[in-house]
């Protein structure tokens, strides 16, 4: 199969990228491919929404996987007076369900779904004609262009006194996850940022005790970054830095990591009212096995008897892609800064042949790059590079037949 244009990553990034590339520059759906190993396209968002408990997202109504900004709006429309709980405000921020059914509208809408490939890419090469891409069940896949849609969904964070080989500790995030305790038991959950407090609130609603383990306070933020970095107020300033170690640490600076907006936390502010929420600040020194469950042993000396352990504890720093990645760079030799990710120019190439999304664009897109308003600044420059490969090709096929 030699296509046009081959996305690697078949989530939010993925399914936004390829809409927009079918929808707005023209790309013939049988010139594009999806890899991804999941059973259908945005496998893993639906899984880990549904595992925290998300009732409504933290992007506002403008931030989906459509087109024009005001799709899911419109999508909505008439549904709301039935159903008024589908927005929250501030920012008419979308129910988890509305969302999900959207998804589901556009993957329909552009038929992504016949243009999933279930499969894992293992092994990537480039060169100026394009990219070959060797799959794990033994398929070879050649494109003229290769999108980089990874996430880091497939590394969670793992703390270092949090054993992987203990069936009463899970990370809510972790490839596979489909445990849930069993009821009424006594729960300790960590981490401090959103995804954190909704397992928590999640398992209250079901009727389990929990300890709530965070090593700072309840920090609150609307969003995981200023919108003033959606735009020139802050980006302004971030593109002119040349300084790629310094783009990191603006990145970093510029990032709620561990925090919790407003509606969360007030809901895990008055559950500490009752007495099946309780909340530590401090983080576990050390964990203990025994016959009734496990024991923590918090830096505030306290000690926590609890029969199970989830981890929220967010996702790894290091650049995803692992050995895919690794052996695309070899292959051309592709610039990293010193951090591990992608040096790319502002059409978020990486290569004249290979593009980026996610947390691999970061370092051109700034704090955003890893959300649904990252993926559509990043639908935006991949459109406009698709349109003027587009034109390139037919003014060379004119000269051609003259």
């Amino acid at each position: 199969m030699n296509l046009d244009w081959l996305i690697i990553g078949g989530g939010i990034h993925g399914v936004h990228i390829a809409a927009r590339l079918i929808g707005e520059a023209g790309v013939k759906p049988e010139r594009l491919r999806i890899v991804d190993p999941g059973n259908r396209l945005l496998e893993c968002w639906r899984t880990s929404s549904a595992t925290t408990g998300m009732t409504h997202l933290r992007s506002p109504v403008v931030h989906h996987l459509d087109l024009d900004a005001g799709a899911l709006f419109r999508f909505a429309r008439g549904r709301t007076s039935e159903e008024p709980s589908l927005f929250a405000q501030p920012y008419n921020r979308p129910a988890l369900t509305i969302f999900n059914a959207h998804c589901e509208h556009v993957v329909e809408t552009f038929g992504l779904a016949d243009l999933h490939i279930q499969d894992r890419a293992l092994e990537c090469a480039v060169d100026n004609d394009g990219g070959v891409v060797q799959l794990s069940r033994g398929r070879e896949i050649a494109a003229r262009n290769l999108v980089l849609a990874i996430g880091a969904s497939e590394q969670p964070a793992w703390p270092d006194w949090a054993p992987r080989d203990n069936s009463r500790v899970r990370h809510i995030f972790a490839p596979g996850f489909d445990w849930w305790p069993s009821p009424s038991q006594t729960v300790a959950v960590i981490g401090g940022g959103i995804s954190a407090g909704q397992v928590a609130l999640r398992l209250l609603d079901e009727g389990h005790h929990v300890h709530l383990v965070s090593r700072h306070p309840l920090r609150q933020h609307q969003f995981d970054s200023d919108p003033g970095w959606l735009g020139p107020r802050f980006m302004a300033g971030f593109s002119r830095e040349r300084d790629f170690s310094r783009r990191r640490a603006l990145i970093a600076e510029a990032r709620h990591k561990g925090s919790v907006p407003p509606d969360v936390r007030e809901a895990l502010l008055q559950a500490m009212k009752g007495d099946h929420l309780s909340w530590h600040k401090g983080h576990v020194e050390r964990l203990d096995s025994h016959s009734g469950g496990l024991a923590l042993r918090l830096s505030t000396k306290t000690e926590l008897e609890v029969e199970s352990v989830l981890l929220a504890t967010g996702f790894s720093s290091q650049r995803p892609g692992g050995s895919m990645v690794e052996t695309l760079i070899a292959s051309a030799s592709l610039p990293c800064a010193r951090c591990g990710y992608p040096i790319v120019d502002s059409a978020l190439r990486w290569h004249s042949r290979v593009y980026v999304s996610g947390p691999l664009a970061e370092l051109e897109l700034g704090p955003a790059a890893r959300n649904i308003a990252g993926a559509r600044r990043a639908g935006d420059k991949l459109v406009d590079a698709a349109r003027v490969s587009r034109s390139a090709n037919a003014k060379t096929s004119h000269e051609l037949s003259r």
